[in-house]
């Protein structure tokens, strides 16, 4: 066999190897409606990056401590 034709077989094993990874990962863990009443406000409050995940954070620890004192 030669380079280009191992180099090939590797990249299509690594490929759908890759391929397979996230759809799995997604499948395992699904959102919490917490997560999605927190993610929409996140939205309107046009929230990106950091200040979006540290918001959802807070927002999300906030709903469960609420949820679990009623």
């Amino acid at each position: 066999m030669n380079k280009v034709a191992i180099t090939a077989a590797l990249g299509a094993l690594l490929a759908a190897g890759s391929l397979a990874v996230p759809a799995a990962s997604a499948a395992a863990k699904p959102r919490t409606a917490e997560s999605i009443a927190c993610s929409k406000e996140a939205d309107a409050k046009g929230l990106h990056g950091k200040p979006r995940k540290a918001f959802r954070k807070t927002c999300i620890k906030a709903a469960k401590s609420k949820a679990g004192a009623t």
